[in-house]
């Protein structure tokens, strides 16, 4: 199965690294639209710790090179050094359009930003956003990542997604009929799913027509300040090990097809919020697992 860096590398020529963007979005399930404190696993920073709301695009992406830089070979040139730019927090399709998208055209203009990848949630794209930034795939590639977890309404409503899976459809027709490139989140281990239940979800998005483009799967963390995090302190809940999870994913992938980008297989918790599983942490340890059983590396 392909993975997103190989690809990347083919088509750049190089390794591509990803700065963890924030466009200063909230989401309708935190502002009172769908609901209040977001999805039940989501923290106060909306899944995107590692970027900086409120803070000017420009300062953004300065700061974020610095963070991720040693990760390129130390003989590559600076000039030639190629990102993506990642709109990771909350919901990046949500609020002012016109200021969006101002942001991600201003992000696009950076001649070493090769990509622009914006997390989103399914009920959250206009077709006025979606023939924008069908538009700006014509200049630089366009990456939509969509939020959808599982395909089960009750672990749905469990965990305070807000939106039923036909939502999930609908925005995938029109993103692909756009031409734009898809992928999808999903999580295993959410409270109450069977491995039969998880795998369940992995047959449907493998199933999907036009094939799905990429996409990231993670074991499902306990992490402060989130809902989950309050529920799972007073009760704790079974949460997967290590072996049962890196057996999991590895089905996981033998049942995509082939065309499908294998983005994340692992998850990067930040550790100062990390509350359990704490075998997370250990991610040389989870990649060399991975590595063993679906003979690639994992991202």
């Amino acid at each position: 199965m392909k993975t997103v860096s190989k690809v990347l590398k083919d088509q750049f020529g190089s390794k591509v690294l990803k700065l963890s963007l924030s466009a200063g979005c909230t989401c309708p399930n935190r502002d009172g639209t769908k609901g209040y404190g977001g999805c039940s696993f989501c923290t106060e920073g909306g899944s995107g710790e590692f970027a900086s709301a409120f803070t000017p695009l420009a300062e953004q992406i300065r700061e974020a090179k610095k963070k991720v830089d040693g990760k390129f070979p130390k003989d590559l040139a600076v000039e030639e050094r190629r990102y993506i730019a990642y709109f990771q927090p909350f919901t990046n399709t949500y609020g002012d359009q016109d200021r969006l998208k101002h942001l991600f055209q201003e992000a696009l203009s950076y001649p070493e930003i090769v990509v622009l990848s914006i997390a989103t949630r399914p009920d959250c794209l206009s077709d006025e956003m979606v023939c924008f930034l069908s538009d700006l795939n014509q200049e630089k590639p366009v990456w939509v990542e969509l939020g959808l977890q599982t395909i089960h309404e009750r672990t749905a409503q469990d965990f305070g997604r807000g939106y039923t899976l036909d939502v999930f459809e609908d925005a995938y027709r029109r993103l692909k009929e756009a031409g734009l490139t898809v992928i999808v989140h999903v999580i295993l281990g959410l409270p109450g799913e069977t491995r039969e239940d998880m795998l369940e979800t992995i047959r449907y998005l493998a199933a999907l027509s036009p094939t799905l483009d990429g996409i990231k799967i993670q074991m499902l963390q306990i992490l402060k300040g989130s809902r989950l995090a309050k529920t799972y302190e007073k009760e704790p809940f079974p949460l997967l090990s290590m072996d049962e999870y890196v057996e999991l994913a590895s089905e996981c992938v033998r049942l995509l097809p082939e065309e499908t980008v294998l983005h994340r297989l692992t998850g990067d918790p930040p550790w100062r919020l990390l509350i359990a599983p704490k075998w997370c942490t250990d991610k040389k340890r989870v990649w060399n697992r991975l590595r063993d059983l679906i003979g690639t590396d994992p991202e």
